[in-house]
């Protein structure tokens, strides 16, 4: 359901359900796999430690050797290239730092949200159960007026009947 349908209150299902029952006996629907669930499957956690690899564009060379002008001049070439890469790499990182955390600011304003939906969803909980005991406690009260009035009916209809008698007997 869309955010409009759920503010117009189209397609709002009823608040009479069963799920009302276990929350006045204190139930609750919060799993906790789905609360701790990551929010990607390869976000690192420590479930998921991520890859240990890491870029390696030449071989280490583990021995002394001679390299000689054309080799010297390639991993030159090569080096200047991996340098402009790397420049470029770490401005894309830094960016993908920013979108990581303008996602987490965004998800901890949300849970936020949430949560504040929550606390006033039980506030007004809260108002409706002290209103309905107040309604409780009027009860009976109205049954002593209901009963007044019944009374009151029951004479005025006794008064009538009676007085339809005696003009009944006069003609």
């Amino acid at each position: 359901m869309g955010m409009l349908a759920r503010i117009t209150g189209r397609g709002k299902a009823s608040g009479n359900t069963n799920d009302s029952s276990s929350l006045a006996s204190g139930g609750h629907a919060i799993d906790s796999q789905k609360v701790l669930c990551p929010t990607d499957p390869t976000v690192i956690n420590p479930m998921n430690a991520g890859s240990w690899e890491t870029v390696r564009t030449a071989p280490v060379s583990d021995t002394p050797r001679y390299f000689n002008k054309t080799e010297a001049d390639a991993l030159k070439k090569l080096a200047t290239q991996k340098a402009q890469e790397a420049k470029q790499a770490k401005r894309a990182y830094k960016s993908l730092k920013k979108l990581e955390i303008s996602d987490a600011e965004v998800h901890v304003a949300h849970r936020g949200y949430i949560r504040g939906v929550a606390e006033n969803e039980l506030t007004k909980k809260r108002s409706d159960v002290k209103t309905a005991r107040a309604l409780h406690a009027q009860r009976p009260e109205y049954a002593k007026l209901g009963i007044g009035l019944d009374r009151a009916d029951n004479s005025a209809q006794r008064r009538i009947e009676e007085l339809k008698a005696k003009v009944k007997d006069k003609y």
